[in-house]
């Protein structure tokens, strides 16, 4: 006797009642952008043109996105170049030029506390590597930058938050490798003449005493208050 064929539906789909998700891609880091560093936080804008030029600002700038190593930036002010008579750097191929620049990093993240200890373990190489080596030294906290020509002193920490640190120097560092003999500097300028003469203490014509204005009279002639104005902490 044949037994009836009994239809079965198929079975039912499983459903997940916590389903799995994939976690969220980790933010990408945020970079310290050095082209709008050097542009907007101080006197830089000669050693910006200058890293542009030979483009030792593309090496920086992935130095700088190197968060195991980071860096470390010299930056000469605008008036440090300024101070330096041509053709100083004029003369210079782009290769030496490249070299110098390269010259003002370490290739590593140094704060300021770091620098103490730094100091015992001079020289300390550079960027631009080979003989291109730098002394620091830390003297109850002025922290200079020895060069074979000069050793100027860190005057302001422009940026210094792991991986990337800069500091403002008042000098150009020189190496004996590129620059061969002691460069000139551009003469200071002559003191302002003494105005304390006989004639400049005379009596004119509203100040019968020959004194001192008073402040009604100071006061027309316009504040002579300047404008406060923010800057960065000195050293």
């Amino acid at each position: 006797m044949d037994l009836p064929i009994v239809a079965q539906s198929p079975p039912s789909p499983h459903f997940s009642l916590s389903p799995s998700l994939s976690p969220a891609p980790a933010p990408a880091p945020a970079f310290v952008n050095l082209t709008y560093l050097f542009s907007f936080a101080g006197p830089f804008h000669t050693f910006l043109t200058y890293l542009t030029q030979t483009d030792v600002l593309t090496t920086f700038q992935n130095q700088a996105n190197n968060t195991d190593e980071g860096i470390t930036i010299f930056a000469p002010s605008d008036s440090a170049f300024s101070d330096l008579e041509k053709p100083s750097l004029t003369n210079l191929t782009k290769d030496q030029l490249r070299s110098l620049l390269l010259y003002h990093s370490f290739p590593k993240y140094y704060s300021l506390s770091d620098f103490k200890n730094l100091s015992s373990h001079s020289p300390v190489s550079t960027s631009a590597g080979g003989q291109y080596a730098l002394n620091v030294t830390d003297t109850n906290g002025l922290i200079q930058v020895v060069s074979d020509w000069n050793d100027p002193k860190i005057v302001s920490s422009v940026y210094s938050t792991d991986p990337v640190a800069v500091y403002e120097i008042n000098s150009v560092l020189l190496p004996k490798v590129i620059v061969n003999t002691q460069p000139a500097l551009t003469p200071a300028p002559a003191p302002a003449p003494d105005r304390s003469s006989t004639s400049d203490l005379a009596p004119t014509q509203g100040n019968e005493s020959g004194g001192a204005p008073t402040s009604s009279e100071s006061g027309s002639n316009g504040s002579s208050h300047r404008p406060i104005v923010a800057k960065r902490d000195k050293l």
